[in-house]
């Protein structure tokens, strides 16, 4: 399926959970989960069980990418790191007319998939620490339940130290 012509983020995040036979089930809250704090007490786990998923633009030798980088909602992203692993000059933090532009997704639902191709995916090292993250699944309202290993094996992505 084509991900571009699905124009309803989370449609778009359910087709390409469906696409990878993913067990679980989006779930839609009339409360918002905008912000970790807000994710944390609509879902009723740790905000440490909180993925965030974070858009940055790198600038590299063969121009610019978008990577994506997904973390323990209690940790701070380590710009650093992700420069350096990534091997560009510069990074920085999507905006959200960018990361709109880019994706099609709103800040407050960005989700680790669902792009029409996906981006560079690091997951940081924390996240195994949990059974379970949930994630943003499109939107502000709606999230869904994963485990690491699933998150990294349906993201193609690696595992890194990025948290500062």
């Amino acid at each position: 399926m084509d991900l571009a012509q699905i124009s309803d983020p989370t449609e778009r995040v359910r087709a390409f959970l469906d696409g990878v036979s993913y067990e679980g089930e989006i779930i839609h809250s009339e409360e918002t989960i905008f912000t970790v704090e807000d994710a944390s007490r609509v879902i009723g786990v740790l905000p440490e069980e909180i993925l965030k998923s974070l858009l940055f633009l790198a600038e590299t030798d063969t121009g610019q990418e978008w990577a994506l980088a997904l973390m323990s909602g209690s940790n701070r992203v380590h710009d650093k790191n992700v420069r350096r692993i990534l091997g560009a000059r510069k990074i920085r933090m999507g905006t959200a007319e960018a990361i709109r532009a880019f994706s099609g997704f709103e800040p407050g639902g960005v989700p680790p998939v669902g792009y029409p191709r996906q981006p560079r995916t690091l997951l940081d090292r924390d996240l195994f620490k949990y059974a379970t993250v949930w994630s943003a699944a499109g939107s502000d309202h709606d999230f869904f339940p994963i485990t690491p290993a699933q998150l990294l094996e349906i993201t193609c992505g690696t595992v890194e130290d990025i948290k500062k």
